[in-house]
């Protein structure tokens, strides 16, 4: 079974939702993004999504945009992604990890190199933002032919129609992205969203992960009622960009790193008090 499914299943057992975290690879550089990646299980992380930094990334608020040009400054490509996600394996084979970026690096590294090297090095799902249905063919018979997942975007405004397009070739999870514009912004109408999940959930039985505007444990506690799992970003990502020194040596276990931690465990409290 793949480590997505398997973690899914493992969570409905337990009636609990799953806590996605996530992070910009090499934000504020790679050794201590490699430090916060490593930690984040421990902390309450049931599944990892690590950002692929890129210069012109349209559906991310400025937070998550700054962080971008954090990891790029600090010369942060694919390739050194996959050599963190190489790190993790080594000490957890457990918790799924899902990149998620834009088609222009992903093109350009390879599209066949990328779908295999996500697969031989431990990534589990892939998130293309600004490749919808009609354009994601080559990429996602390339992530299929390695067993990685094409986790799809739902939006607000997808009506019935539109999301049988979505549906068709999907796999790993869907996100729904509860508001209508960038990461970071203001927070969902609940209603909306409770309706909206309720009509995809009648036409598929993928888990579903609510992200977009979910910033603190109440705001997790809330959209945990309408999927499987909720995806937790701009808030964690500040949190990163406060830390106080910037260096490979910044280990899990250094005060730098208290505040971040402490968010993810709070974030994962609020979800398993709710359970």
């Amino acid at each position: 079974m793949k480590r997505l499914a398997k973690t899914f299943e493992s969570l409905r057992s337990q009636k609990r939702k799953a806590l996605i975290t996530f992070v910009m690879g090499g934000d504020p550089d790679v050794g201590t993004s490699l430090s916060i990646l490593k930690a984040l299980p421990s902390c309450g992380a049931d599944i990892i999504e690590i950002g692929m930094p890129f210069s012109d990334p349209m559906a991310d608020g400025p937070v998550i945009q700054l962080a971008g040009e954090r990891a790029l400054a600090g010369g942060c490509t694919i390739a050194k992604i996959f050599d963190m996600v190489v790190a993790f394996r080594k000490e957890n084979s457990s918790t799924p990890i899902v990149l998620m970026g834009y088609a222009n690096p992903v093109y350009r590294y390879g599209v066949d190199k990328f779908a295999h090297d996500c697969a031989d090095f431990g990534v589990d799902g892939v998130i293309v933002v600004d490749l919808p249905p009609e354009e994601d063919q080559i990429v996602r018979e390339a992530l299929g032919n390695q067993f990685v997942d094409m986790i799809r975007l739902i939006a607000p405004t997808t009506d019935e129609a539109r999301l049988q397009t979505i549906l068709d070739g999907a796999s790993g999870f869907l996100y729904y992205v509860s508001i209508a514009g960038i990461t970071g912004a203001a927070k969902a109408n609940l209603d909306s969203v409770r309706a909206h999940a309720a009509l995809i959930r009648e036409k598929t039985d993928l888990p579903l992960a609510v992200g977009f505007g979910i910033k603190t444990p109440n705001d997790a506690q809330e959209m945990s009622a309408f999927g499987d799992a909720v995806v937790v970003g701009s808030s964690i990502v500040e949190k990163i960009a406060q830390l106080r020194e910037k260096s490979d040596r910044l280990g899990q276990d250094a005060p730098e790193m208290a505040a971040v931690l402490d968010h993810i465990r709070a974030l994962s409290g609020a979800l398993k008090a709710s359970a």
